[in-house]
């Protein structure tokens, strides 16, 4: 079993149907940063509504959707990707949806 002792822990409210939300089980060694948003951009939940980190070695906990949902858009960009509807519905929920520039034209 990993040390998880001293590491940041993310999971992700996930909502279902008629079944309500809940939050997602997840393999220890599989709750870090890189594999949540890897999960969710590849479309591994259904109606992801928050993601929460927390560090009980260091005390703390905190809801990072905003932070999460802009490294997605940040991430699928660089990438030219779209987003399947249930993350980009995420994703607009905590980071807002993109600003684009108007072009005046003359």
């Amino acid at each position: 079993m990993p040390n998880i002792g001293d590491q940041n822990v993310y999971l992700v409210l996930d909502c279902f149907d008629r079944s309500g939300c809940a939050w997602r089980e997840a393999d220890a060694g599989e709750t870090d940063l890189e594999t949540v948003i890897r999960d969710l951009m590849s479309g591994q939940y259904n109606d992801p509504q928050r993601v929460i980190a927390f560090n009980t070695f260091e005390h703390w906990a905190d809801d990072v959707s905003e932070d999460i949902a802009r490294e997605i858009r940040r991430r699928a960009d660089a990438a030219h990707e779209d987003l399947s509807s249930s993350i980009e519905d995420f994703v607009v929920r905590h980071a807002g949806r993109e600003q684009q520039l108007n072009l005046r034209l003359a």
